[in-house]
């Protein structure tokens, strides 16, 4: 019998039925206030709630965005995932979470483009919109960015994970901060030296969270490609998508020639940050998946040049 038959010779109750049978009731009477005018509005109420909050808004949100690049390719649509917050003072109980969703959708309809003054404008405009002092806009998406072999020239894309965060007060302005978490790869320096032949390598992922100074300028600099050169130049050898025999053997002999442990990573990548001058100060991190033990390695650094 096909399914055809099957499904013809079962008699099912209509929809409405179905659903009395899985719990829906009849709804009930309506009592309270249809109009927004007429509605109790609890986050505005204003009385001592105990305690200021630092930060009070929505985390999570998804969205799709349109971000501009140095490398191919340089016009990119993505998805952003965005966390968006105020604080709020002790007299107010909470604030009104539909403006942040409201004030992004003004945003995409308007065609959403994410650099750094228009997420100044962003956050400043929010500000406004929750008659608050300040506001807070972080937003994290996947770079796509070309990378061809070393010796094929054969190109294909690989991603790092870029975020932004722009805090503005109407007191003391902006404050910038951006971040790139990106792969490479690493030899052990340990394994090769006591090793006859060979040695073991593995991926590691370099976290780098900057300060940008007040006058960096995202029309001269690419932020991303600069963090990606910071860590990717410092690395036993670079992750690429495409690798032929020729490309393999190239990348192989560079990590050998270049080994390094989580240790050096740190120190080298700060070193490059440290030469930038719209750098104010800086993070770095770098896990290494091992490739012969269950656990991984970390080593982080932290650095902040107005203290020097």
């Amino acid at each position: 019998m096909n399914q055809t038959n099957i499904n013809a010779n079962k008699q099912l109750p209509p929809k409405h039925e179905r659903h009395k049978m899985f719990g829906s009731v009849p709804a009930g009477p309506r009592t309270k206030p249809v109009e927004k005018e007429q509605m109790v509005d609890l986050q505005n109420t204003k009385k001592d709630f105990l305690f200021d909050l630092d930060a009070v808004g929505i985390t999570n949100v998804k969205h799709p965005i349109k971000i501009n690049s140095s490398m191919k390719p340089e016009i990119q649509t993505t998805i952003g995932t965005f966390r968006f917050s105020s604080s709020i003072g002790k007299g107010s109980k909470g604030t009104n979470m539909s403006r942040f969703t409201e004030q992004l959708d003004q945003y995409h309809n308007e065609g959403f483009a994410i650099d750094l003054e228009t997420l100044k404008r962003f956050t400043k405009e929010l500000a406004a919109r929750l008659k608050q002092k300040d506001a807070e806009v972080e937003v994290t998406y996947p770079w796509f960015f070309e990378r061809k072999g070393p010796f094929s020239d054969l190109a294909g894309m690989n991603h790092a994970d870029a975020t932004m965060k722009v805090q503005y007060h109407e007191d003391t302005g902006y404050d910038v901060e951006v971040s790139l978490k990106g792969t490479i790869t690493t030899l052990c320096p340990c394994s090769k030296e006591i090793s006859e032949y060979s040695a073991h390598n593995q991926r590691g992922q370099v976290t780098m969270s900057v300060k940008l100074t007040d006058d960096f300028d995202e029309n001269q600099t690419d932020w991303k490609a600069a963090l990606l050169e910071a860590s990717e130049s410092n690395a036993s050898a670079r992750i690429h998508p495409v690798l032929k025999r020729p490309d393999e053997k190239a990348v192989t002999e560079q990590a050998y020639e270049n080994p390094r442990f989580v240790e050096d990573i740190v120190r080298l990548v700060a070193a490059d940050l440290y030469e930038l001058p719209y750098v104010e100060k800086f993070y770095v991190s770098c896990q290494n998946e091992e490739s012969i033990h269950l656990h991984d390695a970390i080593a982080e650094v932290t650095y902040d040049k107005t203290q020097e």
